[in-house]
């Protein structure tokens, strides 16, 4: 009697529905308690993973130190991308100022180059001091980035030169530039005065 009393079946064993409520109960002669399945109400885990396995499967969310190191690089990427913006447009800033003040200086520089070239013979002390002068002008430039376009016997290059006329020439060959009209230059590798030339034939 006393077994009967701790079966599930309410004391009625032997009775049809006491046999029903045997088929029916899952965990042997135990009450169907809510504790006696899988065991899903305690799982933190999402609702379609299987919980009856020995480890669960489910995939955990990051961790407090992973969030917080996933934020500190992500700041450290974008600080980096900021200091080469501001550094680029610092230097591009300076490139133009530098280049406003290389072009105002090539016209002194023609200037100096017609003097010498007009001829000084009778006062030969009068002409060392211009062509003294003349090179601190072209040191002044060449250290703030300015380059002299090689361009007499080279081939013609648009891109460097402008030709202002052709001309037959015993000396260079078709498509070589025969004379220089006026010096180019560049700028850090940037053309701010192309050579005016002449080309043979």
């Amino acid at each position: 009697m006393a077994d009967k009393e701790k079966c599930c079946c309410g004391g009625n064993c032997g009775s049809e529905e006491a046999e029903v409520k045997e088929e029916a109960c899952k965990c042997g002669c135990g009450e169907e308690a809510e504790g006696c399945g899988c065991g899903e109400d305690a799982c933190g885990c999402e609702e379609d993973c299987k919980c009856g396995e020995d480890a669960c499967e489910c995939e955990e969310g990051p961790s407090p130190e992973e969030v917080e190191s996933e934020r500190y690089m992500r700041l450290m990427a974008e600080f980096q991308n900021f200091k080469r913006r501001s550094e680029k447009e610092k230097s591009e800033v300076y490139a133009r100022a530098n280049e406003k003040v290389v072009t105002d200086l090539l016209a002194v520089a023609d200037n100096f180059e017609r003097a010498l070239a007009s001829g000084t013979e009778a006062n030969e002390g009068f002409a060392k001091g211009m062509e003294m002068i003349f090179k601190q002008l072209q040191d002044v430039m060449t250290k703030a980035g300015a380059e002299e376009i090689k361009a007499l016997g080279e081939d013609f290059d648009p891109n460097f030169h402008n030709a202002v006329m052709m001309e037959d020439s015993e000396e260079y060959e078709s498509g070589k530039v025969s004379a220089v009209l006026q010096k180019g230059y560049t700028l850090n590798g940037r053309v701010i005065r192309p050579s005016m030339v002449k080309v043979a034939n």
